[in-house]
Order: C-alpha cells, then structure tokens, then sequence
C-alpha cells in the first residue's frame, strides 16, 4: 500500500488556536463594552468621534441583530439560539479539513461573537451593550460592537469559503 504525502500547505487552527481566538474575541467585546458602560453613560447620548460620521453612542439592546425583537422571551430565545449555533460552528470546526484554514478563522470568529453577545444576554436583563455608531445625520447604522464586528466578520467570510468550496463528488 501506497503512502500518500503529508499535506504541507497553510493548515487549519488547532482546537487550542480556535479556542484561543474565540477567547481573544470574547475578552476584547468584554473590555470594550466595560469601557463604553462605565465611560459613555447615561445611555442614547452621542459622542462624536469623527463629526456625525463614526460616534460612540451607549444603547441597550434586548433584541438580536438590528434590534430583532421576538416579545417578551426574546431574551431567552436568543439564549438558546446561541448555544445551538456555538454547538453547530464547534462541530463544523472539528468536521473541517486539515487545509480548511479560512474556515477555522471564520467558525471562531462567528464563534466568539455570539458568546460575547451571550454574556451581556445571561448577567443583564437590559441587553446587548453597544456602543459603535455609523451614519450620516438621520441615516445611521444600527449600533454594534465587537462581538457583532466578529460575528459579521466570520459570516462573511463562511459565506465566501462555503461558497468556493468544491461541490462532494456524488461518486462512491
């Protein structure tokens, strides 16, 4: 029998290397969302940055992404949801192949966002802190944060590398 050549180019993350960048993620939306609570309060008032363009702007959301909201279990609806989707990029991770280094990047990123939004879900009733706010005059974005940077980040670059991968061969 044959022996096939190791494979030698870019490798995917380690699981201690994906932990490493969920942790990483995690700890900077932490940090900054400390920050923006302790040095930006009282909420909905701006602080301009960059003019009206880039300001920081302390809000509460209790809701999901661009203020999604589901009622009064939207809390722990999105509880939940998040520990099936960190479960569902855990096993993606580990089912990856050894090359599949842009996705390891991407399931860790997607990975810590959603448990750094996850903290702020499970120790306040009031919400995801977010504090990054974009826009011109009446046309602003809806305010993020780190752990929303990471989780879109990761997001897009999934879709890319989902996108360009080589379709199974139906062959047995």
């Amino acid at each position: 029998m044959e022996r096939s050549e190791p494979y030698s180019g870019p490798r995917a993350l380690t699981w201690r290397q994906f932990l490493g960048v969920v942790l990483t993620v995690v700890l900077s939306d932490a940090f900054t969302k400390l920050l923006a609570v302790d040095r930006l309060s009282p909420a909905h008032v701006p602080h301009p940055v960059f003019g009206e363009w880039f300001r920081f702007t302390l809000v509460y959301n209790p809701g999901a992404a661009f203020g999604l909201h589901l009622g009064p279990w939207s809390r722990w609806i999105f509880i939940v949801l998040t520990f099936v989707a960190v479960t569902v990029m855990w096993r993606l991770f580990l089912a990856s192949p050894p090359d599949a280094r842009w996705r390891s990047w991407a399931l860790a990123l997607v990975s810590g966002g959603a448990l750094g939004n996850l903290v702020d879900r499970l120790t306040s009733a009031r919400g995801v802190v977010d504090f990054l706010d974009v826009g011109v005059g009446a046309w602003r974005w809806p305010t993020f944060n780190i752990a929303d940077i990471a989780v879109s980040t990761g997001a897009i670059l999934l879709t890319i590398v989902f996108w360009n991968e080589p379709e199974p061969s139906k062959d047995p």
